[in-house]
């Protein structure tokens, strides 16, 4: 049914509902949904790129699963992680630049959610298949540092663990990122100043459209 599976957090209620309208396509229900009308802004031309992939921010990047494991073994690691990990509680949310692509970003103190990042990455790496050669190539399209390149060898992404930079992404990249920043805040300014809690990981995966859907949520608990 799924083609490939990552680990995410999804928020939910208002911000979960802001995000899933911001980018078209609910990956808690896995369909799609009308975007804000915005004076002067193609909100479905903007948001195209990451549409697919749902609002999220990566804790375990996207993988083929390996030879001699399946979904529901996958699903029961999960949980047994969750299980011992306690939840992470942030100061809050930001709309960042990142290169030239918007997203939210964490505001204050985030070692503690760069830490469970880390764990799901390590101890849940049994069932992701190796990069092929063609993976591998794509990825170093774009210019590595020997770190990341590393990372991409050992976990198959360059963006982890000491390189994890954890975000929300809202926009493909723009010639002008800075001219949407307004916009991009006020449509998720509710949700902006609260605290932040991190209180479960999102098992989800690829279907053979390309979009990605919530297939379990796990609680964390310990």
């Amino acid at each position: 049914m799924f083609e490939r599976y990552a680990i995410y957090l999804t928020p939910v209620n208002d911000l979960a509902r802001r995000g899933a309208a911001w980018l078209g396509w609910d990956v808690a229900s896995g369909a799609s949904v009308p975007h804000p009308q915005i004076a002067g802004l193609d909100v479905a031309a903007l948001t195209k790129t990451p549409r697919k992939y749902g609002f999220h921010g990566t804790i375990k990047p996207p993988f083929f699963l390996d030879e001699g494991v399946d979904c529901a073994g996958l699903s029961q690691a999960l949980m047994q992680f969750c299980a011992v990990r306690a939840p992470v509680v942030l100061e809050g949310l930001q709309v960042s630049r990142l290169g030239r692509f918007l997203a939210l970003t964490p505001r204050g103190p985030q070692l503690a959610l760069a830490e469970l990042a880390g764990a799901a990455v390590m101890q849940l790496d049994r069932f992701r298949a190796p990069p092929s050669e063609q993976e591998l190539a794509r990825r170093r399209a774009r210019p590595l540092t020997p770190a990341q390149d590393k990372n991409l060898r050992d976990w198959g992404y360059p963006h982890v663990l000491d390189e994890f930079q954890f975000h929300m992404t809202l926009t493909g990249r723009l010639d002008a990122p800075d001219d949407l920043m307004p916009a991009v805040a006020m449509h998720f300014a509710p949700c902006l100043q609260q605290t932040f809690v991190v209180d479960s990981l999102t098992l989800v995966g690829q279907r053979e459209d390309g979009m990605f859907q919530e297939i379990q949520r796990c609680a964390l608990t310990g």
